[in-house]
C-alpha cells in the first residue's frame, strides 16, 4: 500500500475550561485512527491547539482578575494530564493566541478580500453603555417575544425554543452590568458565502463522498434555505486577531478557530518535531508550506454534530477562495450520553475524566468501551455503568487477557510448537479489521475482534489442555496452546489502536516485535519463546464506577488554607449579585430512604411549595438516619441544574455544615426555626 501523508485534527477546545468526557471521547475516536494509520506505516501528523480567542474569554479572564493571555495559558497549562491519562498520542498542542494564527488568519483575510469576497456594511446591534462594548447575544437577556418567558438569552428561547434577534426581546437587558443595552450602528465585515461561484463550490465539495451521508443531507438543506454573508469582524474591546487596515475591528473567533489547524501545523514544522517526532521515519526536512502544497496531503477532521455549519460551509470556503487545500474529510460524530441523559456540565450530567483518573479506573477501559459503542455515522453514543462493567469485564478479562493467561500454562518453558493459526483464518480477521478501522466502524471492529476470542475460547475448552496433560499427551496440549497464543497475537495487534498501553505489555510477554498490520497476522513459529506471564489488566470494580458518580457530602466548599475551626479558610469575597443568583429555599423533607448500592447517599422527597415533590440524592448518610429526617425542615438550592447520577436524577442540592473533613466534626444539616414555610426564599 503506498504510503499516506496525513494531517489530522480534532475540534478546538475553547479555553474558558477543562476538558470534559466529551472532548475525551473524540480525542480517543480521532487517537484510534491514527494509530491504525500509523500503524499501516503511513505518514501521520495529529495536531491540536486551544481556541483562546472572544468575548467569553475576555470577560472571564477580566473577572478572574488577570490579562486574557494568562487566563488561556492557566487553562493550557492543565491539558496534558488529560491527554497523557487517556493515552491520546497528539504529535502538537499549541493555541489560536499565537504568531503562526495571526499571520495565517490576517494572510487568509488578505486573500478572500483579493478574491473580492470581503464586503463591508452598517449594522445595528446592542450595545452596553456601562461596560462600553458591543454585546454578543448571549450576554444580553430580557422577556421572551414570543411566550413572554422571562431572563432568555439574545438569540433563542430556553422555554418555547423560539429564535429571534436580540432586538426583538422584550425589556432587554446586559448580562455583565444589568443596563439597558442601546441600540448602535457600527460597520461590520462579511464573507460573501452567498456569492454563486462559492455557493456552487460548496454544493459539489459537500455533495462528492467527503462527508457522512446525514451530513451531505443537512447542507443540501441549507443551501435550499439559502446561503447569507458570514459577519467576521467584532468591535473593540475584544480578544482576538486585528483585521488588517481595520483599527478597533477584530476577527470574529470562528474566522480564526479553524486556522488554528493550520497554525498548530506550522508550529509542529517549524520546532523540527514533524520529521523527528516517534512514529516517523527519518527523511528530508520539509516545510509547512511544501507539505500543504503537495498534492498527496490528505488533511481530515473529527468533529462534533453541533459544529457542521462552520466546519462544512464556512471553514472549506475560506481554505478554496484563499487558494488553500480543503479538507479530504470531515469525519461527525454525535454526543455522549449517561444512561440515555445527554451529558451537559450545566446540568451536572457529566463524567469527570480527572476523577475517573483519580479513582484509578483504567483509561483503557473507556477507551474500549467508547471504541465498542462508536461507528461512522453522526449517532449518539451511550454510557451506562452497569454494561460498562459488564462488557470491560466479560471482553478484555473474561475473553481476551483470559487466552494469554490460561494457555501458557501448558506450552513447557513457553517456547511454541507447530500449530494451525491458519485454520482460524487469521488473516481474514487482520483485513476486514483495518478496513473497519479506517470506515471508523470501531463497534464493527471490536464485535469481530470478540467474536474471534469465542472461537479461540472454544477451541481452548474443547481440547481441555488440562486433560491432555493429565492422560500424557503433554505434546498436543502444547500444540492447541501454542495456537491459542498465536490467537492472542493476532487480537492484540487488532486491538492494538484501542488499546495501546495494554499491546505495549502484551508485545513484551509475547517478546515480539512492535505489531502493525503487516505483520499481525505472521505466527510467531516454531521454537518462539515466550516470557513470563503477568497479569495483564485488572477487572473493573463496581465501587469505582459507584464512586465516579456519587457526589461528595454536600458541606462548605473544601478547604483552602486552614483559618477557622473546622479548618476552612472564608472564600473569596463575591458581589450581591453573585448571591442572588443561588435561590435558596425552605423546603421539608417529606420522605427520606437509604439507596440501595450506596453507602453514602440518602434520597430525599422534598416539598418546595411547586405543587410537586423533588428527588433530591444527599451525600449524608454517615450521619442521619432516614427516620430522623422525615418531616424536618431544611434549605436548599432550588435553580441548582439537575444532575443525571446512577440512581436517578438529584433536583437540587440540601444545605449541610461541617469541617473540612466531614468525618472529623460530622455532618449537620440546616434547619430552619419553627414557622418556616415550604417555598420560602432565604435572603
Amino acid at each position: 500500500m503506498p504510503q499516506r501523508k496525513l494531517f489530522v485534527t480534532t475540534a478546538l477546545p475553547y479555553a474558558n475550561g477543562k476538558f470534559h468526557i466529551g472532548h475525551i471521547m473524540e480525542y480517543i475516536q480521532a487517537d484510534i485512527w491514527v494509530r491504525s494509520q500509523r500503524m499501516h506505516g503511513h505518514m501521520v501528523h495529529f495536531v491540536g491547539a486551544d481556541d483562546a480567542h472572544g468575548a467569553p474569554i475576555m470577560i472571564a479572564a477580566e473577572k478572574a482578575g488577570v490579562t486574557p493571555q494568562q487566563f488561556v495559558a492557566g487553562i493550557a497549562a492543565g491539558r496534558k494530564q488529560y491527554l497523557d491519562g487517556f493515552h491520546i498520542r497528539f504529535d502538537n498542542w499549541h493555541s489560536t493566541d499565537s504568531p503562526e494564527n495571526t499571520a495565517l488568519a490576517q494572510g487568509i483575510y488578505r486573500s478572500l478580500k483579493d478574491a473580492g469576497l470581503i464586503a463591508t456594511r452598517t449594522i445595528e446591534q446592542f450595545y452596553d453603555p456601562v461596560k462600553g462594548m458591543f454585546l454578543p447575544d448571549r450576554y444580553i437577556k430580557g422577556e421572551c417575544p414570543t411566550c413572554h418567558a422571562k431572563d432568555q438569552y439574545g438569540d433563542s428561547c430556553e422555554v418555547c425554543s423560539s429564535v429571534y434577534s436580540p432586538t426583538d426581546l422584550i425589556n432587554p437587558y446586559s448580562t455583565l452590568t444589568g443596563a439597558t443595552p442601546e441600540l448602535r450602528s457600527s460597520e461590520h465585515f462579511f464573507f460573501k458565502l452567498s456569492e454563486p461561484r462559492v455557493v456552487d463550490f460548496l454544493k459539489a465539495w459537500t455533495q462528492d463522498g467527503k462527508l457522512q451521508s446525514e451530513v451531505a443531507k443537512k447542507a443540501g438543506e441549507w443551501f435550499e434555505a439559502g446561503m447569507a454573508d458570514w459577519d467576521i469582524s467584532r468591535d473593540a474591546p475584544y480578544f482576538g486577531i486585528e483585521i488588517p487596515d481595520a483599527p478597533g475591528k477584530y476577527f470574529y473567533v470562528w474566522l480564526d478557530a479553524p486556522i488554528g489547524y493550520l497554525a498548530s501545523l506550522k508550529n509542529h514544522f517549524d520546532k523540527g518535531q514533524a520529521r523527528e517526532h516517534w512514529h516517523t521515519p527519518s527523511r528530508t526536512a520539509q516545510s509547512f508550506d511544501d507539505f500543504m502544497a503537495d498534492p498527496g496531503v490528505e488533511q481530515v477532521h473529527f468533529i462534533g454534530k453541533d459544529i457542521v455549519y462552520f466546519h462544512t460551509l464556512f471553514w472549506p470556503a475560506m481554505l478554496q477562495f484563499s487558494g488553500r487545500k480543503v479538507p479530504q474529510a470531515v469525519n461527525v460524530h454525535g454526543f455522549i450520553t449517561v444512561s440515555g441523559e445527554k451529558m451537559s456540565k450545566s446540568r451536572g450530567t457529566g463524567i469527570d475524566p480527572l476523577r475517573y483518573l483519580a479513582l484509578g479506573m483504567n483509561p483503557e477501559w473507556l477507551r474500549y468501551y467508547i471504541a465498542a459503542k462508536l461507528n461512522g455515522k453522526v449517532e449518539d453514543i451511550d454510557f451506562n455503568p452497569d454494561d460498562f462493567v459488564a462488557r470491560v469485564n466479560a471482553d478484555l478479562i473474561g475473553k481476551y487477557v483470559n487466552i494469554a493467561s490460561r494457555a501458557v500454562k501448558f506450552i513447557p518453558g513457553g517456547k511454541l510448537v507447530s500449530s494451525d493459526l491458519a485454520a482460524l483464518n487469521a488473516a481474514r480477521l487482520v483485513d476486514s479489521i483495518r478496513h473497519l478501522y479506517e470506515a471508523r466502524e470501531y463497534g464493527k471492529a471490536v464485535r469481530e475482534i470478540m467474536a474471534f476470542a469465542d472461537e479461540v475460547n472454544l477451541r481452548f475448552d474443547g481440547a481441555a489442555p488440562w486433560k491432555l496433560v493429565k492422560d500424557g499427551k503433554g505434546d498436543e496440549a502444547a500444540r492447541v496452546c501454542s495456537e491459542c497464543i498465536e490467537a492472542f497475537k493476532v487480537m492484540t495487534a487488532c486491538l492494538k489502536p484501542v488499546l495501546p498501553e495494554l499491546a505495549t505489555h502484551a508485545e513484551a510477554f509475547l517478546q515480539c516485535s512492535p505489531l502493525d498490520w503487516d505483520n499481525a497476522a505472521l505466527p510467531l513459529g516454531e521454537g518462539h519463546q515466550v516470557g513470563e506471564y503477568k497479569h495483564l489488566m485488572q477487572r473493573v470494580d463496581m465501587k469505582q464506577v459507584d464512586a465516579l458518580f456519587e457526589p461528595p457530602a454536600e458541606a462548605a466548599p473544601a478547604a483552602a488554607e486552614p483559618a477557622l475551626p473546622g479548618g476552612e479558610a472564608i472564600a473569596p469575597t463575591i458581589t450581591i449579585d453573585d448571591f442572588t443568583r443561588v435561590d435558596l429555599r425552605i423546603a421539608q423533607i417529606v420522605d427520606c430512604e437509604k439507596v440501595e448500592g450506596s453507602t453514602k447517599l440518602l434520597r430525599l422527597t422534598l416539598d418546595v411549595g411547586e405543587g410537586r415533590t423533588r428527588n433530591v440524592f444527599s451525600g449524608i448518610a454517615s450521619a442521619y438516619q432516614p427516620e430522623d429526617l422525615k418531616g424536618k425542615l431544611t434549605v436548599m438550592v432550588a435553580n441548582l441544574a439537575p444532575r443525571k447520577m446512577k440512581f436517578g436524577v438529584s433536583e437540587g442540592m440540601v444545605l449541610a455544615a461541617s469541617d473540612a473533613d466531614d468525618k472529623a466534626g460530622g455532618i449537620y444539616v440546616l434547619n430552619p426555626w419553627p414557622g418556616a414555610k415550604p417555598g420560602m426564599r432565604v435572603r
